[in-house]
């Protein structure tokens, strides 16, 4: 990305570029942190969308996919409202334009419009003729909140 906008073959601002933010994340003061290294790998300033991965974390730490001794994957107990948290903070950072979720369901998006300051304005979420999702899209069109899947 550096390479061709440096290059004038194209310009940041016609590019839209999202990302997630891991699992491993979750902590609100951990947010900010896999922002920065996201921001380091693309090699650019802001991220036009930035959506939590999950609205359940992994234990925090260094490694991508925690495991007990079982080959268990270790959860975490932050709660999704908290990572929420830490995604609006981003958003007033000016390095975010829009934040929003994937792979949440209608029950926990509306703890997230209720108790949070800023909407989400995108969920993605997996759709297919077999996983039609027609009741959640429904929803988040009421909500005023773009689906992609």
């Amino acid at each position: 990305l550096s390479e061709v906008i440096s290059s004038g073959k194209v310009k940041r601002e016609e590019l839209f570029i999202t990302s997630k933010l891991w699992n491993t994340f979750h902590r609100r003061d951990r947010v900010p942190l896999c922002l920065s290294k996201t921001l380091e790998a693309l090699q650019v300033d802001y991220l036009d969308l930035y959506l939590i991965h999950w609205p359940l974390g992994y234990q925090e730490g260094d490694v991508t996919f925690p495991r007990n001794e079982n080959g268990e994957v270790l959860v975490s107990d932050i709660d999704y409202l908290e990572t929420w948290s830490g995604m609006e903070d981003v958003y007033r950072s000016g390095k975010v334009k829009n934040i929003g979720l994937s792979n949440f369901n209608s029950l926990q998006i509306t703890e997230v419009i209720k108790k949070g300051t800023v909407k989400p304005v995108v969920l993605q979420v997996e759709c297919h003729p077999y996983l039609n999702q027609s009741k959640l899209i429904e929803f988040c069109k009421k909500n005023d909140i773009v689906v992609t899947g």
